[in-house]
Order: C-alpha cells, then sequence, then structure tokens
C-alpha cells in the first residue's frame, strides 16, 4: 500500500513547496511582531492616543477573522493554490501600502487590506495536507510551528532596533521586498489543488458571519477601557450573540454552506476547534504577563528593554525549533493524541509553577522564568503541532479549505479574548508608582505579583482542562500508520 500511495505523490515537488509553506511564517511573523515595538512612534507622528492606535492591530484582526473563513470556502470551491496567490497578494499589496501611508486613516484603510491576507495560513495547511504525502505531513506540520516562534524572536528585537534608528515606516520597508519574494516562490512553485469543489458562494452566510465577529472582536477589544458592562460592551455582544445564531441556522440550511457546520461539529474537528481557542487564550495571557513581568522595574519585574526581552525568549525558539520537527517525526509512530496530552499537561505544570513562585521571581531569577515559559512554550508546541494534524486528518481534502479556515477563525478568538481578559485582571490587580524623574503628580499603574499569579494560574487551568479534553480525541495516527480521510472513505496508510 505504500508504494501505491507514495505514487500518487510527487515527492521532489512536496519538497521545493515544503520550503514555501516553512517560510510562510517566517514572513508573517516579522512583519506582524516588528509592528508591535513601533506603536508609540506610529501614535506620536499622527497624533492619535493609545486607544485609536491599537486599532492598527485590530482592523488587521477583524479583516482576518471573516476572511480565513471566506477564503477557505474559496479555496475548496475554486482551487486553494488561486486563493492563496490572492490572499498573499492582498497582505503584499498591504505590506508595501502601509510604509507610505500619508493618514492614520490611511493606514488603517491599508492594514485591513493586508488583514484579508490572513487566509494564507488556512490555505497553506490545506495545500500541505493535500499535496504531500500523508508521512511528510506531520513534519511539515512541525517545521511550520516552529517558524513561528522562531519569527517573533527574530522580530521583536530587530523591530526595537529598526523603529529607534530608521523609524517605523522602515518596519514595512524592510519586510516589503520579502513579500514580493514569497509571492514570487509561491506563484512558481506552489501547484494548484487536485481538489475542487464547485459551488455557489454562500453570501448571506458570510454577511451574517461578518455581524457575528466583528461586533465581539470589537467588544472585546474595547471592554477592558469602557467596561464590561457598559451599554456599549453589551450591544456589541447582544448583536454578535443573535447574528450567530442566525448564522448556524442559515448554515443548516444552505445549499452550499460557508462553514458546513456538520462537518466542524464531528467529534475530532469540534474537539481541535476548542482545543485551539482556548490554547490561544492561554497564550495571549500568557505573553501580556511575560511582557510586563520582562519590562517593568524591579521589585515588579526584571526592568529589561524590548531588545534585551526578545533575546531572553530566544532559548524558547531554540527550543521549538528542535523539538517541533522531532515531533512531527514521532507523530506518526506515537500517535497525536499522546503528544498532545503531554504538551498541554507540560504547559499546565509550567504556568501552575508560575503562577505559585510568581512573586519571588523578579528580580533575582530571572534565567528560572526564562526556563519555565521555555518550558510553557514547548508545551504548548506540542499540543498545537498535534491538533493541527488530528484536524487535517480527520477531514476529507475536498473540506479542508473550510474546515482550516473555520480552525484559524477559532483562533483569533481566542487570541483576541486572551489580552483583553488580562488586561482587566491587570487593571483590577495594580499598585500605583511613580516613574523616576516624571512629575511629582504623575503615576502609572504597575501590576501586582497577585495579576501574574491569577494570569497564570488561569493559564494552568486551561492547559489542564484542554489535556481532559484531549482524552476525547480519536487517534489518527498510531504504529507507524495514519488514518486517512478520502474524498472516497477512509483508509490506513503506512508511514
Amino acid at each position: 500500500m505504500e508504494a501505491t500511495k507514495n505514487m500518487e505523490y510527487d515527492l521532489a515537488y512536496a519538497k521545493r513547496a515544503m520550503l514555501v509553506v516553512v517560510l510562510l511564517p517566517l514572513l508573517v511573523m516579522y512583519t506582524e511582531a516588528m509592528l508591535t515595538p513601533a506603536l508609540p512612534t506610529i501614535q506620536e507622528e499622527f497624533a492619535v492616543n493609545p486607544n485609536d492606535v491599537s486599532w492598527v492591530l485590530t482592523i488587521y484582526l477583524l479583516v482576518g477573522t471573516v476572511s480565513v473563513a471566506l477564503f477557505g470556502k474559496l479555496g475548496d470551491m475554486y482551487g486553494k493554490k488561486k486563493m492563496f496567490l490572492i490572499a498573499l497578494g492582498f497582505y503584499t499589496t498591504g505590506v508595501i501600502l502601509n510604509g507610505f501611508a500619508p493618514s492614520f486613516q490611511w493606514l488603517l484603510v491599508t492594514r485591513a487590506v493586508q488583514g484579508f491576507g490572513m487566509a494564507i495560513f488556512p490555505l497553506a495547511f490545506s495545500l500541505v495536507r493535500e499535496e504531500f504525502p500523508p508521512k511528510m505531513v506531520p513534519q511539515v506540520q512541525g517545521m511550520i510551528s516552529a517558524m513561528f516562534g522562531v519569527g517573533m524572536v527574530i522580530a521583536l528585537p530587530l523591530g526595537a532596533w529598526v523603529t529607534q534608528n530608521w523609524g517605523w515606516r522602515w518596519t514595512y520597508h524592510s519586510a516589503a521586498p520579502f513579500a514580493v519574494l514569497m509571492f514570487f516562490l509561491a506563484w512558481r512553485v506552489l501547484r494548484e489543488s487536485r481538489y475542487i469543489n464547485p459551488g455557489k458562494v454562500d453570501w448571506i452566510g458570510t454577511v451574517l458571519l461578518a455581524f457575528a465577529v466583528v461586533p465581539m472582536l470589537v467588544g472585546v477589544t474595547r471592554a477592558p477601557e469602557v467596561g464590561w458592562t457598559a451599554r456599549e460592551t453589551l450591544v456589541l455582544f447582544s448583536v454578535a450573540v443573535v447574528s450567530a445564531l442566525l448564522f448556524v441556522l442559515w448554515e443548516k440550511g444552505a445549499e452550499n454552506p460557508l462553514i458546513p457546520i456538520g462537518i466542524i461539529s464531528t467529534r475530532n474537528p469540534a474537539i481541535v476547534n476548542v482545543g485551539i481557542m482556548f490554547a490561544a487564550f492561554g497564550i495571549s495571557m500568557m505573553n501580556q504577563a511575560n511582557t510586563y513581568i520582562f519590562q517593568m522595574m524591579p521589585p515588579y519585574g526584571f526592568g529589561k528593554t524590548i531588545l534585551q526581552s526578545g533575546l531572553l525568549m530566544t532559548p524558547m525558539a531554540l527550543v521549538m525549533l528542535i523539538v517541533a520537527p522531532i515531533a512531527g517525526k514521532l507523530l506518526p509512530k506515537v500517535g497525536a493524541k499522546p503528544i498532545a496530552l503531554t504538551g498541554a499537561l507540560t504547559a499546565s505544570i509550567g504556568l501552575g509553577i508560575l503562577a505559585k513562585y510568581a512573586p519571588q521571581l523578579p528580580p533575582d531569577h530571572l534565567w528560572a522564568f526564562v526556563g519555565l515559559i521555555t518550558l510553557v512554550g514547548t508545551g504548548i508546541n506540542l499540543m498545537n503541532i498535534s491538533l493541527i494534524n488530528v484536524l487535517v486528518f480527520s477531514v476529507p481534502p475536498r473540506a479542508m479549505g473550510v474546515a482550516t479556515g473555520a480552525n484559524s477563525l477559532f483562533r483569533n478568538f481566542g487570541s483576541t479574548w486572551g489580552p483583553a481578559i488580562a488586561g482587566t485582571i491587570m487593571s483590577t490587580y495594580y499598585i500605583l508608582f511613580h516613574p523616576p524623574g516624571a512629575p511629582p503628580d504623575v503615576q502609572i499603574k504597575i501590576p501586582t505579583t497577585r495579576a501574574y499569579e491569577v494570569l497564570f494560574g488561569t493559564s494552568a487551568v486551561i492547559f489542564l482542562l484542554l489535556a481532559l479534553l484531549i482524552l476525547a480525541i480519536r487517534e489518527v495516527m498510531k504504529g507507524g500508520r495514519i488514518h486517512d480521510v478520502e474524498n472516497e472513505g477512509e483508509k490506513d496508510v503506512l508511514a
């Protein structure tokens, strides 16, 4: 069976295509993470307040959350390479135009254009599953996961250096050539997907999804500022909930639904989507705490610069770079379920230790803190690699774009809720601090160690619950065999 299966794939092409999909996270993380240290400079140049400048991040996420579902469906209908290039074209255009924005309003427009390109990831995951031999898929997914961490660690200190010496616009000018090169490589190397599922675009479903997603994300983003019980927040949440219910009802009866409820609600896809959402939520809360702990002055943190903070996260990236490909190689032998369970428990234990000893970390236990967040990052990476493989081997290729698009949608929800909840917790447990050299009447809020205990402790509980959820997964690979779901049925493939 192995020989027969390999004849269906061009291994030389698979290796060339692997280069494209593995470099993709480096481009996106380089572009997005470099923006973070540039936000204060953007705020100063356009004379906007901190709440306004946060929309540079929010508008990208709002547009991207809808686009991942829409482009995933279009990829199944018209070809995943075609839609991948269109999405990457949006992303590249946005990156180029961002650096030339003449006003803050134009910057928001060009960031929205870039947001359409967020769909490149679910489409790339779909192409990996569809065009790569099953035995290669876990390894490629592992390498993709590793590149996310590496891209983040490279981009944060580099972005701070570029912004400081050349200005925030050069964070985009420096990324634009790489985006153009990536588009050219994808156009030349990738082949069109072999599975196409023609049909009509579900525009009503798309509109209902937008009304469910956008008000929810706007409400979550603004809630820490205006209040969770404010009228604005409650109205936005109400619109989102009603629209979500109407969306589900419409999709159940639609002839060609944007997101087939029957596919994403089956056991494995449903568990993976919930798992990825809460994992993203826990990661976002942890990262929020890490940022403050690294950069706040003792005794409230380690007092490091942005550049130093990025360098201190290098061990986590290096470990991920080593662990992720090894995990991808072990998955078919050991099974996705045991590795996912190991990852969730590892992350939970590491976060639990951080929650217990958070008051004792600054300023004398810097390397203990670095070691613990590296342990947590390793666990999260193991879990994510396993879950994405469970998803792609539980859904037939004809619906892969829809499945991975829906998964990205759930991930974005978790990533948005995490910082909002973290911000609320840090605003609840704080002390007033007078910065050295500031006017006598100037005081800023500094999160207390209790805030870190709550943040890390909550994240630890989340990953413990995810470990229990993982137990309900139906195994898709073990003992050197992969349970392959094809359009025409299911079969086991030697790996």
